[in-house]
């Protein structure tokens, strides 16, 4: 399997959104410099900047002069308790050979407590 090609600002804004809101990167914790995101991509530093600026203005991160690019308090809002609860059952899951949508429709039937939800397998 190939890695996708990262090109756009889009693309990077939607990466570094998972990745805060999964809470792999914590309150707090430094983003990478525009200049190393864009040499990491193969993209403009234009381009990262421009990713950067929309994360900012969704409040997902805070830029300091100086200090740099950090995730903005509470904007993680998986506790790191549920990240690994969730990877535990896409393992289990994938191992099961139970698709991402029956999956979600799984959880979507749990979180709900429709016990009358024709839940698959």
């Amino acid at each position: 399997m190939t890695t996708p090609v990262i090109r756009s600002a889009e693309e990077i804004t939607q990466l570094f959104r998972g990745a805060i809101r999964a809470g792999q990167l914590g309150d707090g914790e430094r983003l990478p410099t525009v200049r190393q995101t864009a040499r990491d991509f193969h993209i403009a530093q234009a381009t990262a900047a421009k990713a950067y600026k929309t994360l900012e203005q969704e409040g997902l991160v805070v830029t300091r002069t100086a200090a740099g690019t950090r995730v903005a308090p509470g904007a993680s809002r998986a506790p790191q308790a549920v990240v690994q609860l969730a990877r535990a059952l896409a393992e289990s899951a994938d191992a099961a050979q139970i698709t991402v949508d029956d999956t979600i429709a799984i959880i979507r039937a749990v979180w709900g407590a429709d016990e009358t939800a024709n839940l698959p397998g």
